[in-house]
């Protein structure tokens, strides 16, 4: 019995896919559930299983866009596995164990004596001009430099040095494509504007370095920054709900959730994978939710419904050492706030000078339904935070709040 196996579809609004790799070769034998490829949506990457075992035949070659349904490859399943062989070997298995076949000599050009070499009008035309005769072309016989050639060559704005300056051209991933059009989309349709802020982070490194060993031991996650960032966007978004909104059409939606996106770096790209109801998490629920995010981000497992439906975004462009910059929004969100390096600066403090660990923060925002007073009120409201964050985030007993 020959079994078509089609493109399941990866999530709602998802039209079509790309085989990424086919992880199993023509004619292997593959078992049941066995991952035969790996196929990239405009969300995410995500692996395709054998629905049955037998013979596989591929109907698609790795690069190719097919739509949501179409037949990828066929499995025979009246083939019986080969004996003495294990489960089908993965692609770059198969080829190291592939039989080396003879080299067959390549034609190539044939050069002679000549072959670069000026007439003697082209050679005058080329010192004139300063050219080397090695960075031209001929076209004359056996590759001679012809007077036409020399008056056509132009100097080049450098002398190569005789390294590689070989190009490569590969094809962007369905993901990396799609991310490009999300944030030319934000651009071009969004009244995009970014305000600043310093914090200084010297509260949050004094509870880190008091609770962080007892935080671990107890939780088993660590005491990060994104907690306190994440509880103090919470609260801004609370003070400030036009920030947790966005515009459908005409009118302007506004959530009495938060469902934070945050920005991380994974195998496939930028990859913004969604803490739900943040507004009911407490430090180490924040913390755990993030670690395991970034996991499944790391190990290419994350889900196009775990990025699917974040209110506003939080990016940590700190962790590659960012001094500042403006973050794009990320559509249809009407927010984003970007964490930077931290970094010890001079600063006064009670009319001196002392050296405090600060964070330049960045919000981006929608003008369209977010005011400059909204917008800067919520930062300001985020800095607050940060800088208190045992009376604002805490309610005055750290203890307490480290321990849910």
């Amino acid at each position: 019995m020959i079994l078509e196996m089609k493109v399941p579809s990866p999530g709602e609004s998802i039209t079509e896919v790309e085989i990424a790799e086919w992880l199993v070769q023509d004619g292997d034998y593959v078992e049941k559930d066995q991952a035969i490829a790996e196929v990239d949506s405009d969300k995410a990457t995500l692996e395709l299983p054998a629905e049955a075992s037998g013979t596989i035949t591929l109907k698609a070659e790795e690069g190719d866009a097919v739509e949501v349904g179409a037949i990828v490859c066929l499995i025979d399943t009246s083939a019986e596995k080969p004996e003495g062989s294990s489960d089908a070997p993965a692609k770059e298995e198969a080829k190291a164990e592939a039989p080396k076949e003879d080299v067959k000599p390549v034609a190539t050009e044939s050069k002679t004596y000549a072959t670069g070499t000026p007439s003697p009008a082209a050679k005058k035309i080329l010192e004139e001009k300063g050219i080397e005769s090695s960075s031209v072309s001929g076209t004359g016989r056996d590759g001679r430099i012809t007077k036409n050639d020399a008056v056509k060559a132009t100097p080049s704005m450098g002398t190569p040095s005789g390294g590689s300056r070989g190009t490569s051209r590969s094809k962007m991933s369905m993901l990396r494509r799609k991310v490009a059009e999300r944030l030319v989309e934000a651009k071009n349709t969004t009244a995009m504007l970014t305000t600043f802020n310093e914090v200084d982070m010297t509260p949050i490194f004094d509870l880190r370095k008091q609770y962080k060993e007892e935080f671990k031991a107890k939780h088993g996650v660590s005491l990060g920054f994104m907690s306190f960032f994440t509880l103090a966007v919470v609260r801004a978004l609370k003070m400030y709900p036009a920030v947790n909104s966005m515009i459908d059409g005409k009118e302007m939606i506004s959530y009495d959730f938060c469902d934070i996106s945050i920005a991380v770096s994974g195998p496939k790209g930028l990859m913004v994978p969604v803490i739900r109801n943040a507004e009911n998490l407490t430090f180490r629920g924040v913390e755990s939710e993030v670690k395991r995010l970034a996991l499944r981000a790391r190990d290419g497992q994350i889900t196009v419904d775990e990025m699917t439906g974040g209110t506003f975004t939080i990016s940590n462009g700190g962790v590659f050492g960012s001094m500042l910059s403006t973050p794009i929004i990320n559509p249809p969100q009407s927010g984003i706030l970007g964490m930077h390096n931290i970094v010890e600066r001079p600063v006064a403090v009670d009319g001196k000078v002392e050296i405090r660990p600060i964070m330049y923060v960045a919000l981006s925002y929608d003008h369209r339904i977010i005011d400059g007073k909204e917008s800067v009120g919520f930062l300001v409201a985020v800095k607050e935070a940060l800088e208190n964050p045992v009376e604002l985030l805490m309610s005055n007993n750290p203890i307490m709040a480290l321990e849910m």
